[in-house]
Formats: C-alpha cells, sequence, structure tokens
C-alpha cells in the first residue's frame, strides 16, 4: 500500500472518529434533556447534530476513494455498508429536524407556563381585594343575607387536573422519535464496522 492509500485510509478512519462519535451522543443525549427541558443543552445538541452529520459526509467520501484504490466495489460487503451509511445520514437529517421541533415545542410551552401562571397570579391578586371589601361590609348588616345565600349556594365544584399543553405533548413526542431513530443510526454503526473489520 502506498503513501497515498495510507492517506487515504487515516483519513478515512479519523473522520469516522471525529464527527461519528460526537454525532453520535449527542443524538444519544437529546432524549434526556428533553425530558428535562434543558432548552440550552439542546440548542448546544441540535448544532453539534447539524454540525458533525454535515461533516461525516467526508467519511463516506473517504471510503469512496479507498474502495477505488483498492478495488474493492465489486465485493457485496462494500456496497451494503454505503447504503446502510446513506441510510444513517438520512436518518440523521430527520433527527436534527425533530431536535429543532422538540426544542420549539418546549419554548411553547414554557411561554403557556409563564403566562398561565401571570394569569393565576392576577386572579389570586382580585380574589384577596374582593375579600377585602367583603370584609369591610358590617356584619350586623350582612350576617342574615349570608347565611340565606350560603344556604342556598350549591358547593363549589372541585377544580379538574390541568390538561397537558399540547406544545409539552409534541416534546414527548419527539423525544420518542429521537431515541427510536438514534437506536437504528447506532446499530447502523455497528454493523459498518463489523463489515468494515470481517470483511465477509
Amino acid at each position: 500500500m502506498s503513501f497515498t492509500d495510507r492517506l487515504v485510509l487515516w483519513l478515512h478512519i479519523a473522520f469516522a472518529i471525529f464527527t461519528i462519535g460526537p454525532v453520535t451522543l449527542a443524538v444519544s443525549s437529546t432524549p434526556r434533556y428533553i425530558r428535562r427541558r434543558d432548552l440550552a443543552i439542546l440548542r448546544y445538541l441540535s448544532r453539534i447534530t447539524v454540525i458533525f452529520t454535515i461533516s461525516s459526509v467526508l467519511v463516506g467520501v473517504f471510503g469512496i476513494v479507498l474502495g477505488q484504490v483498492d478495488h474493492d466495489f465489486a465485493r457485496p460487503w462494500l456496497t451494503v455498508a454505503m447504503t446502510l451509511f446513506v441510510v444513517a445520514l438520512v436518518l440523521l437529517v430527520i433527527i436534527a429536524a425533530d431536535q429543532r421541533k422538540a426544542i420549539q415545542a418546549l419554548t411553547t410551552a414554557g411561554a403557556e407556563a409563564a403566562a398561565a401562571g401571570s394569569a393565576g397570579s392576577g386572579l389570586a391578586q382580585e380574589g384577596g381585594l374582593a375579600a377585602g371589601a367583603a370584609a369591610a361590609v358590617p356584619a350586623t348588616a350582612t350576617g342574615a343575607a349570608d347565611a340565606g345565600d350560603a344556604a342556598e349556594e350549591p358547593a363549589a365544584p372541585v377544580p379538574a387536573a390541568a390538561p397537558v399543553p399540547a406544545a409539552a405533548h409534541i416534546a414527548a413526542v419527539e423525544r420518542g422519535r429521537i431515541a427510536a431513530m438514534g437506536g437504528v443510526v447506532n446499530l447502523i454503526w455497528l454493523v459498518i464496522l463489523v463489515l468494515m473489520v470481517w470483511r465477509p
């Protein structure tokens, strides 16, 4: 093997280590931080996924060059490995899109929660003002009327549990999709590694 052949092989292995490794770690970590709703880390993982998915194309490029040098294109294992590599790239593109959807959904859910909290605090303040005004009325003038009203008014209904916001549900769905497709991508990398070492 000439120096040029060895250089192409080294570049192929180096790009496989320094691009596929980080993107695999980023994809595998994403569902955990979606569950924690950590938007800062999710945005960082999304950038890593996009950058290293694009960079991993060079793994395929140097693999094709290496196959031409070694005249391995007639061997079935190389065809299978290249096909699986393309499938993995497509899945990574879908995962990157799902990461952005999850970030947008969590941002919307956070805004909805903040709006609901501010509305609840406003209602609590209004209720406190109404209670203070009612307490200022003399008891002798309102005692009999309050007793009659209390007897006529039905019991207050028990508030139902708050529904899960649609944005939070979307984030949970994206978390499951990313976890499933990330597992498939990791399995594809493992199969390609076995094919590259075994070369049946």
